[in-house]
């Protein structure tokens, strides 16, 4: 990581403390390191790419609370990466609401 990236995440790092944000720190990516920060409603992942871009992926909750039947959910679709050939979330409602209607 150049030095100039190497202070951006550094200054990043210093402004999540200052702000106690709580943040975790991650190596997913072989030329990046990434911040991922939770808080109420959304998480974000901040990779700081060694060659310079900053990317910010945020995921935001739609308010939606289930309880823990839903939990079966996780390991239905996402066992042993099956959720690599799932349809998405809005294409599994759609299927489930048929289901019901027939």
């Amino acid at each position: 990581m150049k030095q100039n990236n190497f202070d951006k995440l550094l200054a990043f790092l210093n402004n999540l403390e200052q702000a106690h944000i709580h943040y975790t720190l991650g190596h997913h990516r072989e030329q990046a390191v990434m911040v991922t920060v939770a808080i109420p409603g959304q998480r974000w992942e901040i990779e700081f790419m060694q060659d310079g871009p900053v990317e910010v992926e945020r995921f935001v909750s739609g308010g939606d609370i289930e309880d823990e039947s839903a939990l079966q959910d996780l390991f239905t679709i996402y066992a042993d990466n099956s959720w690599e050939e799932q349809p998405t979330n809005g294409d599994r409602e759609l299927a489930l609401a048929t289901e019901e209607h027939i």
